[in-house]
């Protein structure tokens, strides 16, 4: 039962999902340890459950806490709109807008998206957007007609 404890109280400080596996095979063997098994096996069959525990099923664990990849503000950043400030060119970056703040940017394609255009970012790539010029809405279409007519 100490081990138990033991366990629990390590993987408590850690989160790595590595010790709670040990915790569980030692919670397993308080049950065993009631049988009359020799203690050399009993300490094989605390590995074996380990050993089992650890290999099948932390993979499920961590990939249903999605441990491992921390999301930050800029995951965020995709799908958002932004204002084209600086000339985007083919071979050169341009800048866009968003929020009050200039961040580099590339087109996704690495074609010319003029000053002014409505743009959607992509992703981001180290500290510059990737964007896409988005095409007139519908709202835009119909007002041109409008004053057109």
């Amino acid at each position: 039962m100490g081990l138990v404890v033991i366990f629990a109280i390590i993987e408590i400080c850690t989160l790595g999902l590595t010790t709670v596996w040990f915790a569980i095979a030692a919670l397993v063997m308080v049950f065993l340890s009631f049988l009359k098994i020799s203690m050399p096996v009993q300490g094989l069959i605390f590995l074996v459950i380990s050993a089992l525990l650890l290999i099948f099923t932390r993979p499920l664990a961590i990939k249903k806490f999605k441990m491992g990849r921390e999301k930050t503000n800029v995951d965020s950043l995709a799908g958002k709109q932004v204002l084209v400030t600086k000339t985007i060119g083919e071979f050169e970056k341009g800048e866009v807008k968003l929020n009050g703040l200039i961040w580099a940017a590339r087109s996704e394609n690495n074609t010319e998206i003029a000053k002014g255009i409505k743009c959607e970012i992509l992703r981001v790539e180290g500290v510059q957007v990737i964007v896409r010029p988005l095409g007139p809405s519908l709202d835009e279409s119909t007002q041109s007609t409008e004053v057109m007519v």
